[in-house]
Order: structure tokens, then sequence, then C-alpha cells
């Protein structure tokens, strides 16, 4: 069925403000949008006078549905500690729909999250984007898996394996080196399989016997996604060492990579932008929970952007997300414009998830995941009234 939200103020990143404008969409697309549309008829007509409408925001990195709070360790899914390279795991095989807090990030205006494993290890397992319109069955709510392959540098390797198990890695150095003999591994598990595919040829041309192929390792096939960067690396760094040790790594092997948290960034802005890597920026509004985590602040988030770097804002599952809005709201606050805040948490989290093609604006032929506010929603008293994922309506404000 045919819906149209009229009269609104729409705000988009790609469209701008449209004062009294419409939006046309079904069950699944966006149509059209603008302020002289042609209205089907039988269409189902969602006034909107007085309020704003937007797309739905992005949470570009939570460990939303893996961790279940108030149960205990029978909720806790999402660190496998027992290992430090595990790149084989799937968050997707951690997430329960069911899980409490999924049901706050509609009241924060967000449609997509990405979700997965956490830092733990030095490679933890992969990441993947859902829309949270409160399905039963995670395979149904995927936008992308994977989305990325989650790694980490600094405290929490260290604490995890060295500190606390008494083995590798007790040292930064350490954590770096276990990343460079993964990829070097990989690099030689592609050489093993090219050299067996040309001699299988060889003996099928020659009418030979086949070579015995290498053994399949679930590991590194996932490792070789982020070598052909047909994913990159979402990873954690807290501190401008930290930082500048994965940006190093990944130009050895020349791979993609994304900063989770990116905590003093600020340090090094210039240098960020200059090697052209986006960073997800939080979580922000927390307690100083370790030494990395100190320098936290909202002013990051605007060195970075006035730097040139693309930046996303996130929870990290820290911040409950039914307050999502104050992550833009305090950006702001520092000195980002409006604009900017925007696209922090819609264009730039798609384009860096790899997802703009489907969602972070409102487009024609987008998915139609759309909010409609009481008011501005970078204004403290504005709230959710309506969330659309797909063109369903999944949440609307009780009087």
């Amino acid at each position: 069925m045919m819906k149209v939200i009229v009269n609104a103020t729409i705000l988009c990143p790609s469209q701008g403000l449209i004062e009294n404008g419409s939006i046309l969409f079904d069950e699944e697309k966006i149509h059209a949008i603008g302020t002289e549309l042609t209205i089907p008829e039988g269409t189902e007509v969602i006034h909107a006078e007085g309020k704003f409408v937007l797309p739905g925001f992005i949470d570009a990195h939570t460990h939303q549905g893996l961790f279940e709070g108030g149960i205990g360790w029978a909720g806790r899914d999402g660190n496998e500690m027992t290992d430090p390279i595990t790149p084989h795991l799937r968050g997707l095989d951690s997430f329960n729909p069911d899980e409490k807090s999924l049901k706050e990030v509609l009241k924060g205006g967000v449609t997509c999250i990405n979700t997965g494993p956490g830092s733990g290890n030095v490679i933890s397992g992969q990441a993947f984007v859902v829309k949270p319109f409160g399905g039963t069955v995670v395979d149904e709510m995927v936008l992308l898996a994977p989305s990325g392959l989650k790694i980490a540098l600094g405290e929490n390797p260290k604490r995890v394996h060295g500190q606390e198990n008494k083995r590798m890695p007790q040292t930064r150095m350490g954590i770096a080196g276990l990343l460079r003999k993964t990829f070097t591994d990989a690099n030689n598990y592609i050489k093993e399989w090219e050299t067996y595919r040309k001699r299988l040829e060889m003996a099928e041309k020659h009418g030979k016997a086949p070579p015995i192929p290498p053994k399949h390792d679930l590991g590194m096939d996932t490792i070789i996604k982020v070598i052909r960067k047909e994913i990159p690396l979402h990873a954690h760094a807290h501190r401008a060492d930290d930082i500048a040790t994965i940006i190093r790594i990944s130009e050895e092997f020349d791979i993609r990579s994304v900063l989770i948290h990116c905590t003093e960034g600020e340090k090094i802005a210039d240098y960020i932008a200059a090697k052209g890597v986006p960073a997800v920026i939080g979580p922000t509004i927390m307690w100083v929970s370790k030494p990395e985590t100190r320098r936290r602040s909202f002013k990051t988030v605007v060195s970075l952007v006035k730097a040139g770097v693309k930046v996303a804002l996130q929870t990290d599952s820290l911040t409950p997300m039914n307050f999502f809005q104050l992550l833009p709201m305090y950006a702001i606050k520092e000195g980002l414009t409006r604009e900017e805040a925007l696209k922090c948490v819609t264009k730039n989290p798609a384009e860096i998830l790899g997802i703009y093609d489907r969602v972070g604006s409102l487009d024609v032929e987008k998915d139609a995941d759309i909010v409609i506010w009481s008011g501005h929603p970078f204004e403290f008293y504005s709230k959710v009234e309506k969330v659309f994922i797909n063109g369903k309506e999944v949440y609307a404000e009780k009087n």
C-alpha cells in the first residue's frame, strides 16, 4: 500500500531542507519527494504539519543484541576470548533479536545499527548491519553481512590475553605482530590456492590425476575478504599511537580500515585526513572506563571534521540508543554545524559501512526508512513520533 507524508519540513543530507514537503513511499522504497507530488488514488495520507521528517539515523558501531544486560554470564555473547585470533567468528550467530535494549533503538530515531563482536581479541570476528524492526529471525533483519572484520589494538587484548591469561599479546608490538602474521599467512594461503588451481588446470589439460587441494580455513577465508578489499577492518583504537599503527599496517598490506573510537584522533587529525581513513567516534557520553578513554570529548568530532575526515558517531552500546540524538547535539555544542552533524548520523555512516545505495538519505528508490520528529531533532525537547522501516510503521509514540 502506498503512503504519503504531507506538509512536513523534510531534512535530509542529499535533499537539503524542504519546507511543506511530501514524501511518497510503499512498503519497501521511496517513490517521490518534493513539494508538488502526484498522489495516487487510495494512498494513505499522513499529516505532518509542524513536524520534521528525516532519514533514519545510523549507529555505525555497537554491540547491540550480543550482550544481554541484567542476566550475567548467560547473556554475554560478544567476546570469544579463548584465542586472540578468531576471524572465523560471525557476530550474527550471537545476535538475539529479542534482546531488551533493541526496543530502545527506534525511540532514538535509529533505523540501522552496525553491530558485532567486542574488542577482547586482536581479531574478534565479523560485524554486520541490521534494521531493528522487531523481527524474530536475525537473518530477516540483515542489511549487510559481513560489514567488516573487527580488530582491536591497545588495552583490551593486552589485558584479556597478556595480563589475565599470560599469553601473547602482552604488548602493543605483540598485537601488531599478530596482525602482520595473520595477513602474511593469508597472502601465503592465497598463493597456495593459486598454485593448486594452476596445477589442476595442467592436470586436466594433460589427462593426469588432479593434485590434492589445500585445506580450507574459515579464518583465512575471512581474512582474504580483507586482503581483497571486499570488507574493511573495523579497528578499535583509542590512543593516537594505536591509530597510527593500524594506518601503518593497513598501508603495508594495502587494505582498508575504519577507525573505531578514535578517542585521541584530535592529536593527529591532519594525519588521519591525509591518509583518507574514516573514523567512527565514541562512546563519548560515558564514564572514563580505562586510561585510553581519558581524553574522550566531542571536540574530537569537530577537529576531525574540520580536518577533512569522514566522521560518524556511535554509542558502542554504552550510551542508551533512545538518547542517540544527544550525540549530534553535543557535537553541535562544541562547534559542528547542524548540517555536518546530520551527515555524521546519516550519510557518513552509510558511506563508511558501504550501504549508502540503500539508506542514509531520503532519495527515490532508496529504502523507506523514515522518521517523523515532533520538531527539529537537534532541539532537546523534540522526540520521535513515528518510525518507518522498509515503508512499514514499526514505532509510534504512545500519547
